[in-house]
């Protein structure tokens, strides 16, 4: 089954937490917390979402690359201007999913389109 959400006018973290929600497949009838439901997320329009205030300059994306002081951080605007908007939608859906080894799987359930 698959979802298509337009993020025209949303606010990222209200898209986020509806994304995150539909990929735990928590509004389905046969949910099961040990398995991925065959559901797949579709976001349309990612570059029309609402940042609001000045979190473009002040909000931080953090990145570690595992090594020490590899803390990696860079302006929401930075990463916007480099990667587009899909990567801070990525970013924050998988800040949302439950942290164990079904983050990655469900994340391969979302497609982003700008």
């Amino acid at each position: 089954m698959t979802h298509i959400i337009d993020a025209t006018n949303r606010p990222l973290g209200r898209l986020a937490s509806e994304v995150a929600a539909l990929l735990n497949a928590k509004n389905s009838v046969d949910f099961v917390k040990n398995r991925v439901a065959d559901i797949s997320v579709k976001v349309i329009n990612a570059s029309k979402v609402k940042v609001t205030g000045n979190k473009m300059n002040d909000s931080v994306h953090k990145h570690y690359t595992g090594y020490p002081g590899g803390l990696r951080e860079k302006s929401l605007a930075y990463v916007v201007k480099n990667k587009g908007f899909s990567e801070i939608i990525k970013h924050a859906v998988n800040g949302m999913l439950p942290k164990n080894k079904l983050q990655s799987i469900r994340m391969k359930n979302l497609v982003i389109e700008e």
